[in-house]
């Protein structure tokens, strides 16, 4: 029998999740009030998680319907995170509803039940403590007391820490008000780093040690392989703006988008573009059919392309709306931030090619 097909277009159910979340956040984020977190005013962020988790339930997509989720798969949460890439919204859907959840959905105790119930909810949210860069390329090691560079730690009320034990790598769950969170200064503030102080051994086990390593991996795994469809959805605004833009901008009394060299540009990039949204669908869809190895291959090539094609898209941005695009007031430097701080999180392009060459026998 063969393996079932990746799909990588949009059926019905998900162009109506996407159409959902588009229009939730084309009415309440704002990029005039994105921008704020760059001057310290991080207000948005618990507004429009309190809509996505809540309102839209979204918190719980990953998680089974036992557990009081929405028991959907990899492909919604990529859809998910295309439109949160569009609109670089600064909450943490992928650190608490994709890399926390899969960590728990290894293997929980009735311990991680009850927070996996939660996070359903939206009533909590959870972050790993891992220090970014951080990926499935490189061997696990067990938290210290100090870590570093920690995403959505800030956002959480739990926080998942690896701990090392006889057994193996067990996981233990620390409110977060018994931590202390230090916010750091960081390339994107709309996905804010701290440096998190705690005792590991702390907290109750919600992940057994026979499952915590694979608990890690997986929700690793996961971080790459959806984070490249929020570097989609930002290359997919910063091409649809930049059109837009030089459809309009005259300059010596002509549309600047009428200029040949600049057509072969935009033509060029919305290839890549093309081949960066197809890529990380097929990751979102290899995670979702559960085939293990298919998902780290396809997720080493989503992560690998994505991440240099955001970048230059943003890049590309910046530069082809001249002056306006260099101001503080026009968002480009938002996706421009975002589109860098990815590249970076999970394992840069040339460790992702680096990993696929000795998974296929290159």
């Amino acid at each position: 029998m063969s393996a079932p097909e990746v799909e990588l277009l949009d059926n019905e159910l998900d162009a109506d999740l996407r159409a959902t979340v588009r229009s939730f956040l084309a009415e309440r984020c704002d990029p005039a009030e994105v921008v704020k977190a760059y001057d310290g005013d991080s207000s948005l962020t618990p507004v429009l998680w309190k809509g996505i988790a809540g309102e839209l339930g979204l918190a719980g997509l990953l998680i089974p319907e036992s557990y009081g989720g929405a028991g959907a798969t990899a492909r919604e949460a990529a859809v998910v995170l295309e439109e949160l890439g569009r609109s670089v919204a600064p909450v943490p859907f992928l650190t608490s509803a994709v890399v926390a959840t899969s960590v728990l959905l290894t293997g929980p105790t009735e311990a991680g039940a009850d927070l996996l119930a939660g996070l359903a909810s939206g009533e909590r949210t959870a972050a790993l403590v891992v220090p970014l860069p951080a990926t499935t390329a490189q061997p696990l090691a067990p938290v210290e007391t100090e870590i570093r560079s920690v995403a959505g730690a800030l956002e959480a009320d739990t926080l998942l820490v690896p701990v090392a034990t006889p057994d193996g790598l067990e996981v233990r769950a620390v409110p977060a008000d018994q931590a202390t969170v230090a916010p750091v200064s960081s390339l994107d503030m709309t996905r804010r780093l701290a440096d998190v102080t705690l005792d590991p051994s702390a907290g109750e086990v919600v992940v057994a040690a026979e499952h915590g390593a694979d608990g890690v991996r997986s929700g690793l795994l996961a971080g790459a392989a959806l984070m490249a469809s929020e570097q989609v959805g930002v290359a997919q605004w910063c091409l649809t703006t930049t059109v837009d833009y030089l459809k309009v901008r005259r300059q010596f009394g002509r549309i600047v988008g009428g200029y040949q060299a600049l057509k072969h540009r935009l033509a060029d990039l919305y290839t890549s573009v093309e081949g960066a949204g197809a890529a990380a669908r097929h990751a979102a869809g290899a995670l979702a059919l559960g085939d293990a190895e298919e998902a780290e291959i396809a997720t080493h090539v989503a992560a690998a392309y994505c991440g240099d094609l955001a970048v230059t898209a943003a890049e590309e941005a910046v530069q082809l709306h001249g002056g306006i695009g260099m101001t503080w007031e026009h968002p480009a430097h938002l996706y421009l931030k975002r589109a860098k701080a990815d590249q970076i999180a999970y394992g840069l392009p040339g460790l992702h090619r680096d990993r696929l060459g000795s998974l296929v026998d290159i």
